[in-house]
């Protein structure tokens, strides 16, 4: 998630408008300066990470978080670009995040509430987090489905108020900061249990994912670059380890081994999996550039990018509405004979379907925040 706008540092300044004698004529106006070029990489993660999300919400796959960490892989791309920010007065970033975060959000949030009152939700004083989500936003059973993807909004929303801070100590001594971001989560497993409410679901959020933000921080001030590669391997292999072992051996726990109902085994599975994706990319100088070749699949990476706010929210209403309107397929003989209307795989097409038509039909929302001209598809 995160801003994706393109950063305003190091913009060459455009030429001053002149004239130049060659031959007796005059020379034409110096064409105004190109935006820099977004980061193929960084943008391929995230379009990997939203396409991971889907897939997890589809089928309920165990192992997709170990696959692809999506989460802690978004913390880590917010943390970078937030860290680029704050090169800027902090007060004045933290308007813009939310500026770009709220209306997305309070439109979405719109149809979700008035849908749940319809059908019978009494809302109490809480509802002030639909507002600003601080806190997780109250709901009904009904609407569990569309509102409980609403931490990772909560999570975001709390790193970027905190940043000012978090990025002001860890630049006191960069690398033991970083690894000691893992201290928190270790903290509450083992020492102290928070409480079961929005309190502690907040703070179990922010320690599980408090290194891949802080890791951001690491790789936009090139302190990744100046560790060994010996050891940066060894660290990160090191924790996805004992995050892997540790949710193998804790089902029992759990009923699971899924990352995302085991704060400790994802606090270090992403640590370590996301710190060599950030690595490789500072040592190896990664950049994806040749993506711009295949159009269609950087077209597909653009608008992923552009709309990730509005794939992140409404795609489990998409997954949602796709189940009535597959029951409707069932009444035409030919659909019923030969679409694999029983199968997942079928429901997770239409799915996407129903998301890009969400995506034309809210992304705009995400224009008018950014304060750009709003576009169906951009």
């Amino acid at each position: 998630m995160g801003s994706r706008s393109a950063g305003r540092n190091g913009w060459a300044q455009p030429p001053a408008p002149g004239t130049a004698e060659t031959g007796g004529t005059e020379a034409d106006p110096s064409p105004p300066p190109k935006p820099p070029a977004r980061d193929r990489y960084f943008d391929t993660l995230r379009a990997v990470a939203l396409i991971r999300v889907v897939t997890y919400h589809t089928f309920g796959w165990a192992w997709a978080g170990m696959v692809f960490p999506s989460m802690g892989i978004m913390f880590a791309l917010a943390g970078t670009l937030m860290a680029k920010s704050l090169e800027r007065p902090a007060l004045k970033v933290i308007k813009s995040r939310m500026r770009r975060l709220l209306p997305p959000f309070w439109f979405w949030g719109l149809f979700v509430v008035l849908a749940m009152l319809i059908h019978g939700w009494m809302p109490g004083w809480q509802i002030v987090y639909w507002v600003v989500p601080l806190g997780d936003p109250p709901g009904n059973a009904w609407g569990m489905q569309a509102w409980e993807i609403l931490w990772y909004l909560r999570t975001y929303l709390w790193f970027v108020l905190l940043s000012p801070l978090l990025l002001r100590v860890f630049r006191l001594a960069p690398v033991a900061v970083l690894f000691l971001s893992l201290a928190p989560i270790l903290v509450l497993h083992f020492l102290w249990e928070p409480p079961d409410n929005r309190f502690g679901s907040a703070l179990t959020d922010l320690a599980t994912f408090l290194f891949c933000w802080i890791l951001g921080f690491a790789h936009r001030d090139g302190v990744l670059q100046r560790m060994k590669p010996a050891l940066v391997v060894v660290l990160s292999v090191g924790a996805v380890v004992y995050g892997g072992w540790y949710a193998f051996t804790h089902q029992q726990e759990t009923g699971s081994y899924d990352l995302d109902d085991i704060p400790l085994a994802q606090a270090f599975w992403s640590a370590g999996y996301v710190m060599l994706l950030m690595w490789a990319k500072a040592c190896f100088r990664i950049d994806f550039a040749w993506l711009t070749r295949f159009r269609r699949t950087d077209r597909i990476v653009t608008i992923f990018n552009a709309r990730a706010v509005t794939l992140y929210l409404w795609h489990e209403i998409a997954l949602v509405l796709a189940v009535p309107l597959i029951d409707q397929f069932w009444n035409v003989p030919a659909f019923e004979k030969w679409l694999p209307l029983e199968s997942q795989w079928f429901m997770f097409g239409i799915g996407w379907i129903l998301i890009a038509v969400f995506i034309v039909l809210c992304g705009w929302v995400e224009d008018v925040a950014a304060k750009k001209k709003p576009r169906l598809v951009p």
